[in-house]
């Protein structure tokens, strides 16, 4: 696996003239539209990177961009890969461990997901502070020392400074987001009420069928992250309804505007 991590970074170095990019960003579903607030020095579908994942969910373009947003360099994977796909854990982790030899210093990650804290409405943003894993551990298996630890401390999954930031300037443009604990299951299914519950019982403010692994390779390696969530339907009784993608995708789109301007200024001030 180090060596397919090698093969790729080296390919998108060459790709990509040797751009050097400070922070990796991971768009989610109906969430792809940061990618117009880039400006994109090279575009580069993820079917011509050889031994690269191919998304396959709706609403992820599948390519990789990169250039400056808020004047810092970045990589953006517009779409992601899920456990749900038939990724292996390995593959779902994969580009953001080439993202840490390509030079990321920092992970930026964004997911549509259900809302399990009864306060919290449709539409809402969410600030992770914290997360549960429910997907088998992707760091699982022979551990390779040059990615991190065997045993990776995560007291802090997300980084408590970014996070301030991030509140900083959502109220500086009166946007208001909410703060929680996002749980990892691995779908395809959207949950039971039966599951939303034992989700709240647990912990969890919001779940979703992403991130969770993304951020356990990023902290392994000693990537400090951030991610943000778009409360896309409701998983509490009493107001739980029939959902289906479509409808996540329209809902992550309208709140997409907000979410992007966080982002946008939170990575222009690293």
């Amino acid at each position: 696996m180090l060596q397919r991590i090698k093969r790729i970074a080296d390919h998108l170095a060459k790709a990509t003239d040797g751009f050097r990019p400070e922070t990796g960003i991971i768009l989610g579903t109906g969430l792809s539209g940061l990618g117009s607030e880039i400006e994109v020095d090279f575009a580069i579908p993820y079917g011509d990177i050889p031994e690269f994942p191919i998304s396959t969910v709706q609403g992820h373009p599948g390519k990789l961009l990169f250039g400056r947003l808020g004047g810092r360099p970045v990589v953006a994977m517009q779409g992601r890969f899920h456990y749900y796909e038939g990724w292996t854990m390995d593959e779902v982790v994969l580009p953001v461990r080439v993202m840490k030899f390509l030079g990321v210093q920092r992970l930026f990650v964004s997911n549509a997901c259900g809302g399990v804290n009864p306060s919290f409405e449709t539409g809402d943003l969410m600030i992770l502070n914290d997360h549960i894993c429910l997907f088998p551990n992707p760091l699982i298996g022979k551990n390779i020392d040059e990615l991190g630890p065997r045993f990776p401390d995560m007291s802090e999954p997300y980084d408590h400074a970014l996070i301030s930031k991030a509140r900083a300037i959502a109220a500086k443009h009166g946007i208001a987001v909410q703060e929680g604990c996002y749980v990892g299951l691995t779908g395809p299914t959207l949950e039971t009420p039966a599951e939303y519950n034992y989700v709240r019982v647990i912990g969890g403010d919001a779940v979703g069928m992403s991130t969770v692994p993304e951020v356990i390779a990023a902290r392994q390696m000693g990537i400090p992250c951030f991610a943000m969530s778009v409360i896309t339907d409701m998983g509490v009784k009493g107001r739980i309804e029939k959902t289906t993608h479509e409808m996540v995708q329209r809902v992550a789109e309208q709140a997409e505007p907000k979410l992007t301007r966080i982002m946008r200024d939170l990575i222009a001030s690293c």
